[in-house]
């Protein structure tokens, strides 16, 4: 009876190692990006070594790509959990854009990660195996609420799933990655607690003025 035990105790080690070294990861690129990040530096800051992150992950960049993998899905997961099906076409895509107003902001590691695959022309990305099915989740729910909406005489017709998660997306990713630029030539912080709710529904606001205009 021993054996299964002692198999699945390190199996969960296992899974806390790679998860850490994932966690670790992900900061030293977000902070140094891929160019400057060193597997030396997240070996020291996990309890495992060099040699034990290239057998996980294979090597640097196969770990960056982890990295990048994670940072997609766990957006797409919450995604997922939006009931659009029971919710009114309206109230469903500002659910869907409040949700990723708040993990935009609760993390802002994703962004910073974002762009430096950016500039590095999605290079990295475009070699995920997974890659394939990252957008689905988003595009599939948001195609239901367009169509329900469209169905209802309520949304444009020319209306695009992607287009709306771009209109989304661009919101999210601008209040971040441009906090400190923006700041510096307006004088205001975007991510300011008293404005936070102003942001929030004016995201909402302009998803729903542009399919009901």
């Amino acid at each position: 009876m021993a054996a299964p035990s002692s198999e699945a105790e390190r199996q969960r080690d296992k899974d806390r190692t790679r998860a850490d070294i994932l966690a670790v990861a992900t900061r030293e690129f977000a902070d140094k990006g891929y160019t400057g990040a060193r597997v030396d530096e997240i070996a020291a800051r996990t309890s495992t070594t060099k040699r034990m992150i290239y057998y996980y992950f294979g090597g640097k960049e196969q770990l960056y790509i982890a990295v990048l993998e994670k940072a997609y899905t766990t957006i797409r997961v919450l995604e997922q959990q939006v009931d659009v099906e029971h919710l009114d076409p309206e109230d469903a895509l500002r659910r869907l854009a409040a949700l990723t107003f708040d993990h935009h902001e609760a993390n802002p590691d994703f962004i910073r990660l974002v762009s430096i695959e950016n500039i590095h022309h999605a290079e990295h990305l475009a070699q995920s195996e997974i890659l394939a099915g990252l957008a689905d989740p988003a595009l599939g729910s948001l195609t239901v609420v367009l169509q329900r909406g469209r169905d209802a005489g309520r949304f444009r017709e020319d209306a695009d799933a992607l287009d709306v998660h771009m209109i989304i997306s661009s919101f999210c990713v601008f209040r971040l990655a441009n906090r400190h630029t923006f700041q510096a030539i307006f004088g205001r912080d975007m991510l300011a607690p008293a404005r936070r709710e102003h942001y929030r529904t004016m995201l909402g606001d302009l998803v729903i003025d542009y399919l009901t205009a």
